[in-house]
């Protein structure tokens, strides 16, 4: 109270005589008391404030999980592209120069400088696959088929054959001169076998005819069953025919068969019997082929010895 009377009474003898000067000790006194006076009071400038009101800075709750997420994930893929990074880095072998294994051109062409470990190969639209004009292009599989795909169309290179299968035909010709060597387009090219190839093995086609040249014979073969059969008929026609079996031989038609020319029929292998005692019996059913003046074939159940062709419903009239 002394000190602020006496400021108060310095400060009214200022402003009435105009400004007072102070000596050093005043000056001294005077900064220790404020002082003093501040340090001892500790509730100056405070204000009582809640603490849950006050605004919370940095990531908390789901916001702190999610952003802890978002770190991790950003680590994995982080791990997985330095992965990706290394395989590419030792597969196709990038170094200062370049990749060692492969060429990219502009043309959009792709070469493989060293041999190349491979699985699927998707080629783009209308892409070739080739190698250079001098080396031969090798391709091996490791106790696999190679084979090559194209919607329905397939070849299959193995070890001890090479099948090509397609649902919409296919056509060989020279590179070079475009000259169609093989083609299955019936109704453009006639069905040829390729120069060299003399075998052509099938499970069942469907054509009109089947011929050969003129100076070679049309064989054939088949391991079990063959069946021929024609929506309008069947025609056999050539110099000699010619039918060896190992079973039997049916012969079917909706009206007649005919036979026209020589017809030879080897008896070597047709069972047969010494006595005639076994007509009567029912072991043996035997029939006698016959054939009228117009070529027709008609069976005839044999019941006795020495019986010819003569029956009431022959399909031959009068003639036999």
């Amino acid at each position: 109270m002394a000190a602020a009377a006496a400021a108060a009474a310095a400060a009214e003898q200022q402003s009435s005589n105009g400004p007072v000067k102070k000596s050093m000790r005043e000056k001294a006194v005077e900064r220790r008391n404020v002082n003093k006076e501040h340090n001892s009071n500790f509730k100056a400038g405070y204000i009582p404030i809640d603490e849950d009101r006050l605004h919370k800075t940095g990531l908390r709750g789901r916001k702190g999980n999610l952003a802890i997420c978002v770190i991790i994930l950003l680590f994995i893929l982080a791990v997985i592209n330095l992965i990706i990074t290394l395989v590419i880095w030792a597969v196709i072998r990038i170094g200062p120069n370049g990749c060692d294994s492969m060429e990219f051109h502009e043309s959009g062409l792709l070469r493989f400088k060293q041999v190349s470990d491979m699985g699927v190969i998707h080629p783009l639209y209308k892409s070739t696959v080739g190698g250079r004009r001098n080396e031969n292009l090798v391709i091996i599989g490791n106790n696999q088929p190679i084979v090559f795909q194209q919607g329905t169309t397939k070849l299959s290179v193995e070890k001890n054959k090479t099948s090509i299968t397609s649902d919409i035909g296919m056509q060989f010709f020279d590179p070079r001169t475009q000259n169609i060597l093989f083609s299955t387009d019936y109704e453009t090219h006639e069905f040829h076998l390729p120069s060299g190839v003399n075998t052509l093995n099938v499970q069942k086609a469907s054509t009109e005819r089947i011929t050969s040249n003129a100076t070679s014979d049309l064989n054939i073969k088949v391991d079990g069953r063959a069946i021929v059969r024609g929506n309008e008929g069947v025609f056999i026609m050539g110099k000699t025919i010619e039918f060896h079996m190992g079973g039997n031989m049916e012969l079917k038609a909706e009206n007649s068969i005919i036979l026209n020319g020589t017809v030879m029929v080897s008896t070597t292998r047709l069972p047969s019997s010494s006595s005639g005692d076994q007509f009567g019996t029912g072991d043996w059913v035997r029939y006698k082929l016959c054939m009228c003046a117009d070529g027709t074939l008609f069976k005839v159940q044999v019941t006795g010895q020495n019986m010819g062709c003569q029956i009431t419903d022959n399909p031959c009239g009068n003639t036999h």
